[in-house]
């Protein structure tokens, strides 16, 4: 049997007899008084229940050690001035009975609670609403051990209009992403394992095991596992934080063969204003990994830094590099990133086929910074992809971004790490506020002229972000869009118009 459980009722019940004893100095109490007699034993409860927790954690230590940790008497219930003064005399048996008395009144009741588990109530090892994701959070008395179980649902409804052909002017619902998973730790120790449901297949994400150290007096943490890599500002952002319904084209342009994620090893060290990151990665698991060929393998660093920082804001100065080794098994590559919205396949910049690429490399650069609720950023990446058989090619994307929180919210971008985060929200809907209302526009370039048969194009946005509270917001994309393709069903410059809709709530 725990110690806790074997010591906890001895101790119930001297704190009943600390309440009897001054008790046998009056005649008669008043309900007041008894409530405040309750609230001051059920906080020396308290308080003996987690000197207790850490005494049964030593529980294997020498019975003399664990006798001097008991022996240790409990602070003397102080009773109340007037009970004091008071020069009569009550048994144990009529104390009990004004208990009972007291346990009738709701509000007495609701003022011991307090006293004894905070002004929240309920148990303090579960914990709501962190981190800007809804959900509960367990842990261990002594906080070593904690799990959160969690997730994210995005919905989305697009439309496109406006272009001279019929096949690009077509809207519909999409299920941008849902994910269910959990994360903990045990003690420096820490996992993540997410499922994404979208798609029309079942694929890991965030899934790996972290451990947190101190490299030369600077905090850091290592990943093992399928993680997000470390590519820019909205790159290295989950898709549920950034500003806009997609990443910018200088994310999509200079991201590696093997995607966004992959199988390796990544560390972080963050200093005061500075983060560097380096990793080494090969392809995200999938179901339709077969096996049959070396993994495509990337070598990638980023580092940021904030050259101004204060109490209103903050500069950001950012760079990345990668070198990718592509497996054998990749016969070409001719990946179009759809301009706007990813339900319209019909919506995209051809980048020209290139075939038996051997290896790639790319760069990009960031800079911008938030002041009180204004934030701006600029992105350019360029990648360049050789190949066996044919000339080196070279992509390109850049984009200009800016938004303002009208409500008054801080931008959720972190200077820690030079990512997007959640959004602190200072008036709920939940609670009964107005939420949190974001301005945003962005202009993207995407520049695919570098392959003979290579196009353009260019996207204009202007986003209206609700936050309804941390975790759940409403979003509204405008998109005026252009391009210029060489090859393919939707040749020659063509304009229109593009409107999307989500729904999201992270968990």
């Amino acid at each position: 049997m725990p110690l806790l459980a074997r010591v906890l009722p001895t101790m119930v019940m001297g704190a009943i007899v600390g309440v009897s004893l001054p008790l046998h100095a009056q005649d008669q109490i008043s309900n007041a008084d008894l409530v405040r007699l309750v609230k001051q034993q059920a906080a020396e409860i308290k308080a003996l229940k987690q000197r207790l927790t850490v005494v049964e954690k030593h529980e294997r230590q020498t019975d003399g050690q664990v006798a001097q940790v008991l022996a240790r008497p409990a602070s003397p219930v102080t009773p109340p001035t007037a009970i004091a003064s008071t020069p009569a005399v009550q048994t144990p048996a009529q104390v009990q009975a004004a208990i009972s008395d007291v346990r009738d009144n709701d509000i007495a009741v609701a003022q011991a609670q307090t006293a004894a588990n905070g002004p929240q109530g309920g148990n303090d090892n579960i914990t709501w609403g962190q981190h800007n994701e809804a959900g509960p959070r367990f842990s261990s008395d002594d906080g070593f051990f904690t799990f959160k179980p969690d997730g994210r649902l995005l919905l989305d409804f697009t439309g496109t209009n406006d272009s001279k052909y019929a096949g690009r002017n077509i809207s519909g619902a999409d299920l941008e992403s849902a994910r269910l998973g959990g994360e903990g730790t045990i003690g420096p120790l820490g996992y993540h394992v997410e499922a994404e449901f979208a798609g029309d297949k079942v694929s890991l994400r965030q899934t790996y095991l972290t451990y947190q150290m101190k490299i030369f007096g600077e905090q850091s943490k290592l990943y093992v596992g399928n993680f997000l890599k470390d590519l820019g500002t909205e790159g290295s952002s989950e898709l549920a934080r950034v500003p806009f319904m997609q990443r910018s084209a200088a994310s999509e342009v200079g991201e590696p063969l093997n995607d966004s994620f992959g199988l390796g090893t990544q560390l972080f060290v963050y200093g005061t204003n500075w983060h560097y990151s380096v990793s080494v990665s090969g392809d995200a698991p999938s179901s339709s990994t077969t096996g049959t060929t070396d993994d495509s393998i990337t070598y990638l660093t980023r580092a940021h830094w904030n050259p101004l920082k204060g109490d209103d804001g903050f500069i950001h100065v950012g760079a990345w590099y990668y070198y990718e080794n592509i497996s054998r098994g990749v016969a070409s590559i001719n990946n179009t990133p759809s301009i706007a919205f990813s339900f319209n396949q019909n919506l995209d910049v051809s980048a020209s086929s290139i075939a038996n690429p051997t290896q790639d490399h790319g760069s990009g650069f960031e800079l911008g910074g938030v002041y009180k609720s204004f934030w701006l950023m600029s992105e350019y990446a360029k990648r360049t992809i050789d190949s066996s058989t044919s000339d080196a090619v070279s992509r390109h994307g850049s984009a200009l971004s800016a938004g303002w929180l009208m409500t008054g919210e801080t931008p959720g971008f972190s200077s820690r790490d030079g990512s997007w985060h959640g959004t602190n929200v200072i008036h709920p809907v939940t609670s009964g506020g107005l939420g949190g209302w974001e301005l945003a526009a962005r202009v993207d370039h995407y520049d695919f002229t570098g392959a003979p048969h290579g196009g353009d194009g260019d996207a204009y946005t202007v986003g209206l972000n609700w936050y309804l509270n941390d975790w759940s917001r409403l979003m509204f994309n405008y998109i005026r869009w252009y391009t210029d393709n060489k090859v393919g069903s939707y040749t020659g410059p063509d304009w229109g118009n593009a409107v999307g809709v989500r729904t999201q709530i992270v968990f």
